[in-house]
């Protein structure tokens, strides 16, 4: 496979790589390099470091770990340059939390918003939020108001709620076609809502073939505005060490086969993925896309959201 041109790869959502988990309570400086030699490896020049849901104390904890061990690291600060936090301002229904906490799901929380922005000391690039758990969207206009994207996602907002949303900020749609039931109303579910406003806001969507079948992937990609697409990997820690065995936390013991999707142990929802973006890379050239369709997608658009 031919290596992607300058600068390489951006990945706006990364919650670890290469054994390293972002979201560890204790993340040092060696780590961190650790995590961003594998990246480098693999022909990345960018990501967004992704913190996910729990209870906002670990969260600004592992915000202030994430800062300190990067500003220890030149190749850290060249291939991080920001942060994407994903939650936990999301819906409790199951499914559409996917693998994040019940309970840590909440509506949020303005001054503890705040203090995830004060922490991240400049580095904030993105919040995911469902836009139903922002009443009044008090929280999108915070964001945007300081030049942050906000995201929906793990959402199952109305179409009033989320041009409300809109009119908010809100901008893009982490992982569209995930973060959803496996059963939903045939038409008038978040994945339509959402494509159906494609020309105001950007879709995101996992590239491993399997969280969402490249045969879906490929009418997504058609439905959704081509000017405003971004494939990511949403890696979690085993992310570049191949298949295997790996425990998961909470969720004990979990096995990666070829394809690299990381299951939960009852089959319910993933767990993430541990695909690359070279694997990206070929799903997408398997699909027949043009080269370059597929560096905007995995190049030249997230790019917009790292600066």
């Amino acid at each position: 496979m031919n290596p992607p041109p300058l600068p390489g790869y951006i990945d706006i959502q990364v919650n670890g790589f290469g054994g390293i988990d972002y979201n560890e309570n204790h993340l040092t400086a060696d780590k961190l390099q650790s995590s961003c030699e594998k990246l480098q490896a693999t022909g990345v020049a960018g990501i967004l470091a992704t913190i996910t849901s729990d209870q906002p104390g670990a969260m600004i904890n592992r915000l202030a770990n994430l800062v300190k061990a990067r500003s220890a690291i030149p190749l850290a600060q060249k291939l991080i340059p920001g942060i994407h936090i994903e939650g936990p301002y999301m819906s409790g229904e199951a499914g559409y939390r996917g693998a994040h906490p019940v309970e840590a799901m909440k509506p949020v929380d303005l001054d503890v918003l705040k203090k995830f922005h004060d922490t991240c000391q400049g580095l904030l690039r993105i919040v995911t939020v469902a836009p139903e758990m922002d009443p009044g969207c008090k929280g999108i206009a915070f964001l945007s108001q300081h030049k942050i994207t906000v995201s929906g996602g793990h959402s199952n907002a109305s179409m009033d709620q989320l041009k409300a949303a809109l009119d908010a900020g809100l901008s893009m749609w982490t992982h569209l076609g995930n973060g959803c039931p496996a059963t939903m109303h045939r038409h008038d579910n978040i994945i339509q809502r959402v494509l159906s406003l494609s020309g105001r806001i950007w879709c995101c969507f996992i590239g491993d073939g399997v969280h969402v079948p490249l045969f879906a992937l490929k009418n997504y990609l058609k439905a959704a505005n081509p000017d405003r697409t971004i494939v990511v990997t949403d890696a979690v820690w085993p992310a570049g060490l191949g298949p295997g065995r790996y425990r998961m936390g909470r969720w004990g013991d979990v096995v990666i086969g070829e394809d690299m999707a990381i299951w939960a142990p009852d089959k319910s929802h993933f767990l993430g993925s541990a695909s690359t973006m070279p694997h990206c890379r070929k799903n997408l050239e398997t699909l027949g896309l043009p080269t370059a369709t597929i560096d905007n997608l995995l190049i030249h658009h997230p790019a917009k959201f790292i600066a």
